[in-house]
């Protein structure tokens, strides 16, 4: 069997007894934050959330000594070290204002912002405080992903050629109701995380060409549901995420596939397996001229990924390091993201440099 290396785990060797604070206590946090944070012994000692009922229902499931009716409050608490925002984007911005001039570093929910200049802004906000400041994009950390970018980085399927992140499923719109109301949907909430996690493997692209389509009977689902993205890369490498969460008669698949020069990977996206109990990841490696090889992991994405981004926080926060998901590089996938969407309305490729604030 392939061996990997230890690196593509969550790296825990070092301070994680931190108090979080987590702002918003909303369903991304009841089963994803929380669960991820007491299973790596992480400590939160704080919640707000603007339903009070929310927050002490979240305290009380997790432990979580004190809750608080205003964010200001939260931030006074000097037991407070990181805070974890977990809102929407459209009004995340005024809460990054509030932690940067409290001056505690933080994790932000992606998409870092509704619009580009609002992310940019928030980036500003956070380097002129002084404070580190990383990003949700916890798919980094999930099992397949992870293992395979330790494999294509130690040159083991050689000069990468060709990428394909490929998913069919049926999406529960209905868990998420203020999701369903936006007018930009699969690429801003959905495939951000294929982006991010392509350019944490492969870097970033020079061309962006996408298209969008909405299923015929998606009723109040309001935004883009089906779509094509392709990344093109200076070195000829290309790849593709196609995206379709109206697969109402047919099997689900989600499926990741990397070649090169010398081997191949190909895997499962285990969360998209029975959404959102999900399943682990699988991983098969051929090596050029070998029997296929494979990984077996005991990880789910949701929880055990979302630890990885407060860990690489954590980390910097006691080095004076930079997170692995730092929200200046953050602005990178965000501006796949929308040249995804500049691409859809006017019909052409897209460079990613064409996206500024």
């Amino acid at each position: 069997m392939t061996e990997l290396n230890a690196n593509w785990r969550i790296n825990l060797d070092h301070k994680t007894d931190y108090g979080i604070g987590s702002i918003g206590c909303g369903g991304i946090v009841q089963y994803a934050h929380m669960p991820a944070y007491k299973k790596a012994g992480f400590r939160t000692v704080a919640a707000y959330d603007l339903n009070p009922a929310t927050a002490q229902k979240v305290a009380e499931e997790f432990n979580i000594p004190h809750t608080y009716a205003a964010i200001d409050e939260l931030l006074a608490d000097p037991a407070v070290e990181i805070v974890d925002i977990a809102v929407p984007p459209w009004v995340q911005l005024e809460i990054v204002a509030k932690v940067a001039a409290a001056g505690k570093p933080m994790l932000c929910q992606k998409p870092l912002g509704d619009t580009f200049a609002r992310a940019a802004k928030s980036v500003e906000l956070a380097h002129q405080a002084g404070v580190k400041q990383a990003v949700n994009q916890q798919m980094r950390w999930d099992a397949g992903i992870a293992a395979s970018r330790d494999l294509i980085q130690r040159g083991l399927i050689g000069h990468p050629t060709d990428a394909q992140i490929q998913v069919s499923c049926e999406t529960p719109w209905h868990m998420w109701p203020w999701l369903a109301a936006t007018p930009k949907l699969e690429v801003m909430f959905h495939s951000i995380h294929y982006l991010d996690s392509l350019r944490s493997i492969f870097g970033d692209p020079v061309w962006v060409t996408s298209r969008h389509a909405r299923y015929p009977q998606q009723g109040n689902v309001q935004g883009e549901t089906k779509t094509i993205t392709t990344l093109d890369y200076a070195n000829g490498l290309q790849a593709l995420v196609a995206v379709n969460h109206y697969n109402l008669h047919g099997d689900t698949f989600a499926t990741f596939k990397f070649f090169g020069t010398e081997g191949a990977i190909e895997g499962t996206i285990g969360l998209m397996y029975n959404y959102p109990a999900g399943e682990p990841d699988t991983l098969i490696y051929q090596q050029k001229g070998k029997a296929p090889a494979p990984l077996q992991f005991d990880t789910l994405w949701i929880p055990d990924a979302f630890v990885g981004p407060m860990a690489s926080l954590m980390q910097a926060v006691e080095t004076n390091g930079t997170p692995d998901t730092d929200s200046a590089d953050n602005l990178n996938t965000l501006r796949l993201v929308h040249a995804a969407y500049l691409s859809a309305q006017e019909n052409r490729s897209v460079q990613p440099s064409e996206i500024q604030a």
